[in-house]
């Protein structure tokens, strides 16, 4: 039964997850929903991260689990603990969806794929009665009214509540352009990349000729934090999930100092000493080169990395120091619309702990409009779906405050 004498409507801007799963919990509880997307079908970047097997979520412990979220860990935090990592595994599996946790504890659907889910979930908002309308590409407010470009023409809307999800800035040709923040220029922090690439002050010739070569189970650190991962040398430079990771502080460290400077560990499970024991063990008469991939199993890549990074009279334990230790100067960060996520987007201050817009009552905002950031591994469809509960749950509080004549 629904706690409305007349079911209130709910507009919801952005066919991603945040805004799906929104109108689902709404529907569900009395509210009518309509969703405008502004491209011509929902959820593309969904499908996206599916490409690579759908990483739902991570299955670490929850206390280390919020720490991913780094500046914004203490306003996201009760969201994610209304809705943790193994609630979003339970409504996947509902959706006759199974999940599975991989070795490094990620959390993906049995069928590696999103299309299966979307379709089921597609399904259950139809049944919720769900009114989905695409190409409406929002363009502001008249007064209160919600006003939408289509290819028909001008479009208005007058709902009670509207949740905004129209993601952050990155990958534009799957929707997420970021325009939005014209409209809320006051309330919003500037876009940078998140989960980056990298320049390297490495010659263009070196790019030309590695471009696409991986620098397979490497190790990173930065100001004493440490990833592993493989690592893509491309046109521009330098991409991999052990770069992610570290993406928030070389960003911040290089628009301070104007670069930055990692360690690479081309060979993160041995020890210095061991690895100076097997280069020991090489023929001395035998090139550089041979005894480096026979000592570590180097690639032309990392041998020509370690051999630039030493003098060419190089000892041993040089060498074996440097392939512990090479230093690589980033000057730059790749571009905007490559990056996987963006920082930036509707500040904390310009948000009520419920996730509305201060500036505007009955306006809420969720999943990557929100100034916050977080590495690959699941935290950014995790983030995506608790703040789309959290804000649907706040649209709700506030509906029923208005039906009671509290606000």
């Amino acid at each position: 039964m629904s706690r409305f004498p007349m079911p209130p409507s709910v507009a919801i801007i952005g066919a991603g997850p945040a805004g799906l799963f929104a109108a689902e919990y709404l529907s569900a509880h009395g509210c009518r929903v309509e969703i405008f997307e502004q491209m011509p079908s929902v959820g593309r970047k969904l499908l996206m991260a599916g490409r690579s097997g759908l990483n739902l979520t991570h299955s670490e412990p929850l206390e280390r689990f919020l720490t991913r979220y780094g500046a914004a860990q203490n306003w996201l935090s009760p969201a994610l603990q209304a809705f943790p990592p193994e609630a979003l595994r339970d409504w996947a599996e509902d959706l006759g969806q199974p999940c599975f946790s991989g070795t490094s504890g990620r959390v993906f659907p049995k069928s590696m794929k999103a299309s299966p889910l979307l379709r089921a979930w597609l399904a259950r908002l139809a049944e919720q009665d769900v009114a989905i309308r695409t190409r409406h590409r929002f363009t502001g407010w008249d007064g209160q009214t919600l006003c939408f470009e289509t290819p028909e023409g001008p479009v208005t809307f007058s709902p009670d509540a509207v949740i905004l999800a129209m993601g952050g800035a990155s990958w534009s040709r799957l929707g997420s352009d970021g325009k939005w923040a014209d409209l809320l220029a006051a309330e919003t922090a500037p876009f940078a990349p998140a989960n980056c690439g990298f320049t390297p002050d490495w010659s263009d010739d070196f790019l030309r000729r590695h471009e696409g070569n991986i620098l397979h189970s490497v190790g990173l650190s930065f100001e004493n934090e440490k990833t592993r991962g493989d690592l893509t040398i491309t046109a521009r430079g330098l991409e991999g999930s052990a770069l992610y990771a570290l993406s928030a502080r070389l960003r911040e460290a290089i628009a301070r100092d104007g670069s930055a400077t990692i360690l690479l560990d081309l060979r993160p499970t041995l020890s210095e000493d061991a690895a100076l024991k097997r280069l020991q063990a090489q023929r001395p008469r035998e090139s550089l080169s041979n005894r480096l991939r026979k000592a570590f199993a180097l690639d032309s890549t990392a041998r020509e990395l370690l051999r630039d990074a030493t003098p060419k009279d190089a000892t041993p334990h040089q060498l074996t120091q440097t392939l512990k230790t090479l230093p690589i100067t980033l000057t730059g960060t790749d571009t905007l619309d490559r990056a996987i996520s963006t920082a930036g987007g509707l500040r904390q201050d310009a948000l009520d702990k419920h996730f509305m817009i201060r500036s505007r009552p009955g306006v809420f905002a969720a999943g990557e409009m929100l100034d916050w950031e977080a590495p690959t591994g699941g935290y950014l469809l995790q983030g995506c779906f608790s703040t789309g509960l959290a804000a649907a749950k706040g649209v709700l509080g506030w509906l029923e405050s208005s039906v009671s004549g509290i606000r």
